[in-house]
């Protein structure tokens, strides 16, 4: 019984640990989230985006999984300072604790082609 007892909190623990999320700012009206971004492999060049275009590696595109397509968004790299405004035309990214999916010139712009990730906030400018 003792045993049983101790079983489904350290459950319950373990499966709170290993959930991630991205933070948002309370003021969802102006969206900021922090958490990491990385961009698309080549082999997405184009291709059709959820939003029916064709993906373009040399536009200033990104997928976000909420945000209105054509939004605009600031994309912040936290590691250097830099930043891009790019528009939303695509869903993902689809691995846990990533909040956007750069296209490659965008990625290049923040100085994220070396690592792939980096640590970001994004600001919906629309």
């Amino acid at each position: 019984m003792r045993t049983r007892m101790l079983t489904v909190p350290i459950l319950l623990a373990f499966a709170a640990g290993c959930s991630e999320s991205p933070q948002a700012d309370a003021n969802e009206s102006t969206l900021t989230q922090k958490g990491k971004a990385s961009y698309y492999a080549r082999s997405f060049h184009g291709e059709q985006t959820a939003s029916g275009e064709t993906f373009n590696q040399n536009e200033l595109v990104a997928a976000h999984k909420t945000l209105p397509f054509d939004t605009r968004v600031q994309v912040t790299n936290l590691e250097n300072g830099k930043t891009v405004t790019v528009r939303i035309n695509d869903r993902g990214p689809f691995k846990p604790g990533r909040i956007i999916d750069l296209s490659r010139v965008a990625a290049n712009r923040i100085d994220l082609l070396e690592d792939g990730i980096a640590p970001v906030k994004i600001e919906a400018l629309d």
